[in-house]
């Protein structure tokens, strides 16, 4: 296991860091996968106030010495609150959960709207208790989680109140890099949110991506794309039971530039998504937005990306399914929703036909509607 430094924290956390969302299930199976996550060299545990019992688990493995308080980091998430009293008692309840004295680190959960933003910056908002608990070393550093905006993420960023990001960037979805690059710039930790589920559904992976990709599997080429960039800090590895975590960290070490093999393997993945799509594809800049219809169209334009390159169907639809049903966490109408009023038209670049890919997008990948698992 590779370790590396978390931004003007001055932690040292190993480069995967164990995610707690999936293990839902029993106290059990969560201490056996935090004890073999510390085992092999994981010493950075994230958790969050809204993921079921993972704190409980958490704190009870804490409790019980399955995991040793000076073996690891602990994190939780805590969503932003309009006022102070709020996070303050929220503050509270996940130290007495995780059995703790202090959190190593505190993250604003789903920084995602700009109201967000403002009950952060308010004089009298979330932040004011947040602080106090600085103050008080019952927390020791802050950050913020976000499935936002670009834009909302660089202003968030520009604050000057966080100490590290929890950001959504993969090989398949490159959008944050301006966020990554101005987060840096700040000496802010750099943690890479679900890379193998969010960044392409890539542990069950179409076969014709894993041909592209051999001899590497489609998880290990984008795992390799993250860790060979030394600003990002950690990737999220968030197994369900503990033998989940065996195949992500055998390239645990793997953090050297990419190799030739490897950047053939990328190129080619270009090269497919170039030939696939000809005309119709879309390079991602953002002009057409805002739409009246409050339709994501890069986003959905994407998710028709890689499922016509790639047969990332699959995934397409978990992702699409999404829309109109997980609020501020994936905002969006679905692509159906469109009415023709040309207004993207003349904004796109490339010219691109874009209510008939809309329409295409939403006959290919509608299917059964998705939820977050909380919230």
């Amino acid at each position: 296991m590779q370790y590396r430094r978390f931004g003007k924290t001055n932690l040292s956390l190993s480069v995967f860091s164990l995610g707690t969302m999936r293990y839902l299930g029993s106290k059990e199976v969560a201490q056996q996968t935090i004890s073999l996550a510390v085992e092999l060299g994981i010493n950075h545990i994230e958790t969050a106030r809204g993921y079921g019992s993972s704190e409980e688990h958490l704190g009870g493995a804490i409790a019980s010495g399955s995991v040793s308080r000076d073996q690891v980091y602990i994190t939780t998430k805590i969503p932003p609150t309009p006022d102070a009293t709020s996070m303050r008692r929220y503050i509270n309840e996940s130290l007495e959960r995780l059995n703790l004295d202090y959190l190593d680190c505190l993250g604003i959960h789903g920084l995602n709207t700009w109201e967000h933003l403002d009950w952060v910056k308010a004089e009298d908002g979330c932040m004011h208790a947040v602080q106090e608990a600085v103050i008080d070393g019952r927390v020791r550093h802050v950050g913020f989680s976000t499935h936002g905006s670009l834009e909302l993420i660089l202003a968030a960023i520009n604050t000057d109140l966080f100490e590290f990001v929890n950001i959504h960037y993969y090989y398949f979805f490159q959008r944050h890099a301006a966020a990554i690059e101005r987060a840096l710039e700040k000496d802010m930790g750099i943690f890479i949110i679900s890379p193998a589920d969010k960044g392409g559904k890539l542990y069950t992976a179409p076969s014709k991506l894993q041909e592209i990709c051999h001899p590497f599997t489609p998880l290990e080429l984008n795992y390799r794309f993250l860790l060979s960039n030394s600003r990002i800090t950690t990737l999220s590895v968030g197994p369900a039971t503990p033998e989940e975590l065996i195949e992500p960290l055998r390239i645990a070490d793997s953090v050297d530039k990419l190799t030739q093999d490897e950047i053939e393997a990328l190129q080619r993945l270009e090269n497919q998504l170039s030939l696939s799509l000809g005309a119709d594809k879309c390079s991602q800049c953002y002009a057409c937005l805002p739409c009246p219809e409050n339709i994501n169209i890069p986003e959905v334009l994407r998710l028709r990306n890689l499922a016509v390159a790639y047969d990332m169907t699959d995934y397409g639809q978990y992702r699409y399914g999404m829309f109109e049903n997980a609020g501020h966490w994936f905002p969006g109408m679905k692509a159906n929703k469109f009415t023709e009023c040309g207004e993207c038209l003349p904004k796109c670049p490339e010219n691109l036909d874009i209510p008939t890919l809309l329409y295409d997008t939403h006959e290919q990948l509608k299917g059964k509607a998705g939820r977050r698992l909380w919230g």
